[in-house]
């Protein structure tokens, strides 16, 4: 088996096989829960000051609890609405991809400096979101990347009525302080 390190670096390349290899690797859930962990306690650590100790812990569950939602929506999209002639895919093939697109998220441990913190984060995101949008093509076995874009933009749209819904039924569980 890869190791994490060398898997993660090759996610934030955008290496096509790493996702291909991840996908296929039914021992890699482990290792991609633990990139989503790093990747969410990383964005914490950055917005420490901001944020708080609260807001790490919370900020970590929910990326965790994101990620299996926005997994299972990605794949329901992807496999049910919009698949491709070759499209084959499971559940654990998207929530291994899709955390190891988390890969770049950890520079933005460096969210505290002062005037960069905005920027690494901005540009985190972005790559992050390039970087899903391959894991989800190679997961799904897209011959475009416009479908996968398309999958992405439909998913995300899901996403956020489901967030939202959740946040205005439950109030965003007392996180003001």
């Amino acid at each position: 088996m890869a190791s994490l390190t060398d898997r993660m670096i090759r996610a934030a390349k955008l290496d096509p096989q790493l996702y291909e290899e991840v996908e296929a690797d039914q021992t890699a859930m482990g290792q991609a829960m633990t990139v989503v962990v790093l990747a969410a306690v990383a964005a914490g650590i950055g917005s420490l000051s901001v944020m708080g100790v609260r807001g790490l812990i919370f900020g970590t569950i929910s990326a965790l609890v994101g990620w299996f939602i926005w997994a299972f929506i990605v794949y329901f999209v992807g496999t049910k609405i919009l698949p491709g002639k070759n499209t084959e895919a499971d559940y654990g093939q998207l929530l291994r991809t899709i955390g190891f697109s988390s890969s770049p998220g950890v520079i933005r441990v460096f969210g505290f400096i002062p005037g960069l913190g905005m920027i690494i984060s901005f540009a985190a995101s972005i790559w992050m979101l390039v970087a899903m949008v391959i894991a989800v093509r190679q997961a799904l076995d897209y011959e475009s990347t416009g479908r996968a874009v398309i999958v992405c933009v439909i998913g995300l749209i899901i996403y956020l009525v489901v967030v939202t819904l959740f946040v205005s039924l439950f109030g965003g569980m007392g996180m003001a302080t």
